[in-house]
């Protein structure tokens, strides 16, 4: 597979750029010691923990469970174990922190987020999450920096979901096809924000390898970038390296 040279449509077709979460402004996530803990505290096996959470993501994500807490207890309920109300308080306030703390920003996404608004182009996130992320979101340094957050756990929605990306062009005033969608794959997303007449570009990091990924983008074809700064010079309509798949393969 070889560089080459891919021009999106000229930036000045674009009004916003909506960007993933996980994974893309942030470094690939992977859990960290404190889920365990987690788990101890509902009375669970870690391991049996961590494969249940899994498995529920995309309903937990959807908000199908009610709150974090009711999140925790159906989790819980479906390896046999029946944890009191204080286990289930004590445990979600756990895991917003653990959640937190396996979350590291890439040092390059608040001055990426800057710099896009300096151009005049409006910010989303798009994220698949569960009931934690908006608990921490706020304190965040990017929170400043995006004009709207579309979140399935509020959407009640996956991407790639329709429901998901309109949300955020509602929230910014702007049309599907006047977007730019950056993310690293995950949940289909860029071949949902394509379906929806968005340019797209996966950003495919070396710390990916390993990153926490549920049902990827496996089938893409379009742009990639390896440094998230690239997306600044598509924007400026200035030449960079994205290795484009489909004339690579």
């Amino acid at each position: 597979m070889t560089d080459q040279v891919f021009m999106l449509r000229a930036f000045r077709h674009y009004r916003a750029v909506l960007f993933d979460f996980y994974g893309t402004l942030t470094r690939g996530v992977r859990r960290g010691p404190a889920h365990a803990a987690v788990a101890r505290r509902l009375g669970c096996d870690p391991d049996a923990f961590v494969a249940m959470l899994d498995a529920t993501f995309r309903a937990r994500a959807t908000g199908v469970y009610g709150s974090d807490r009711e999140s925790l207890r159906e989790v819980a309920w479906a390896l046999g174990v029946y944890p009191t109300e204080r286990q289930l308080r004590v445990a979600a306030w756990a895991r917003v922190s653990a959640i937190r703390a396996d979350t590291h920003l890439r040092p390059e996404a608040v001055p990426v987020l800057h710099a896009v608004r300096q151009r005049g182009l409006r910010t989303a996130l798009v994220s698949d999450c569960t009931d934690e992320l908006p608990r921490f979101l706020p304190d965040l340094p990017i929170a400043p920096l995006l004009d709207a957050c579309a979140l399935s756990v509020r959407v009640r929605a996956c991407k790639p979901d329709p429901a998901m990306y309109l949300t955020a062009c509602d929230q910014l005033g702007v049309a599907p096809h006047e977007c730019l969608y950056v993310g690293d794959g995950g949940g289909s997303e860029l071949t949902g924000a394509q379906a929806l007449g968005m340019d797209a570009v996966r950003l495919d990091a070396p710390d990916l390898v390993g990153h926490l990924n549920f049902e990827p983008d496996v089938g893409w074809t379009g742009p990639q970038v390896s440094v998230l700064t690239d997306i600044l010079a598509l924007l400026d309509g200035r030449r960079c390296p994205v290795t484009d798949l489909a004339l690579a393969g």
